[in-house]
């Protein structure tokens, strides 16, 4: 079965290591990348190393744009996935790799992070 798959923040740092790992994935198509300030550019632009990638380009990052995958990526800033949650409730897998998601307490993530 190939699982289709979106990754969001897809220009920075974590989203371009994720990216990497998954173009190597037997399993894996890679349908949809996103972006905030980069949309509507080449995901090459900003991952040079990734030319297996060539086709994509980066796209808003909107719930609308993420919905319909089996596996959503949240490579965003810390404070950003959060407002991701409720809609993409029905999909079947959501990995977030910021910290919106790893402390249950409000004023541990305002100790840590700094306020939500």
């Amino acid at each position: 079965m190939t699982y289709s798959v979106a990754v969001s923040g897809a220009s920075g740092y974590a989203g371009g290591e994720i990216l990497r790992i998954l173009a190597a994935h037997p399993d894996v198509e890679i349908r949809t990348v996103t972006a905030h300030s980069n949309a509507g550019q080449p995901l090459t632009q900003h991952q040079p190393h990734l030319r297996s990638l060539g086709h994509l380009t980066l796209q808003e990052t909107t719930p609308d744009v993420l919905a319909g995958h089996d596996i959503v990526f949240l490579a965003l800033p810390h404070g950003q996935s959060g407002r991701f949650t409720d809609v993409l409730a029905d999909t079947p897998l959501v990995i977030d790799a910021g910290a919106d998601h790893r402390l249950e307490s409000i004023a541990d993530w305002d100790q840590f992070y700094g306020g939500h």
